[in-house]
């Protein structure tokens, strides 16, 4: 008897977590660049360039890549295969609105399952400045992610790796 009252209290911790899970997150950090808007978008807009001023790359320097169509045209596919800080997954251009904004949707496979919506937007700041802002959206669709969510906040997680990005891109197109 004891063992039942163990699982059943169990079950309803477990569900009580998942209803207090968050069921979608946000994670979104921004970065001016002294380069013109059309520049920063021409270079942003091959996800192969990623591989120089993403924080990924960096982490695993031998992961596989694989890519798919036109690189910088909507239906391009960049797939990755690398060590556990980079995991697994592919990442498809969906949208390209000229000078403006490169809308991606990124499925991760490994180290878990996960889908979402990036876009690179782009806003003149004038003087040949341009606001660069990295967002991310995502929904927690699993009990497990919504659960695991409680315990880790994406914003401060994910945050840290955009702010880094954007910090090497800054780098890179005013070096």
């Amino acid at each position: 008897m004891t063992i039942a009252y163990i699982v059943v209290g169990l079950a309803l911790l477990l569900y009580v977590l998942y209803m207090m899970g968050p069921r979608d997150y946000t994670v979104e950090r921004s970065k001016s660049i002294a380069r013109p808007r059309s520049e920063v978008f021409s270079y942003l807009r091959n996800l192969k360039n990623q591989n120089d001023w993403g924080p990924w790359a960096r982490m695993d320097p031998n992961m596989e890549q694989t890519f798919t169509g036109t690189d910088g045209q909507v239906g391009f596919i960049s797939k990755w295969k690398g060590n556990n800080k980079v995991g697994e997954g592919q990442q498809e251009i969906m949208r390209i609105d000229e000078n403006e904004v490169i809308g991606t949707h990124m499925t991760f496979i490994k180290p878990f399952k996960a889908e979402s919506d990036i876009e690179l937007r782009l806003k003149d700041r004038g003087n040949g400045e341009t606001m660069v802002t990295w967002h991310m959206h995502g929904k927690n669709n699993s009990a497990m992610s919504r659960i695991f969510s409680l315990f880790m906040n994406m914003d401060k997680t994910i945050g840290k790796d955009f702010e880094k990005g954007l910090s090497n891109l800054k780098e890179k197109l005013e070096e």
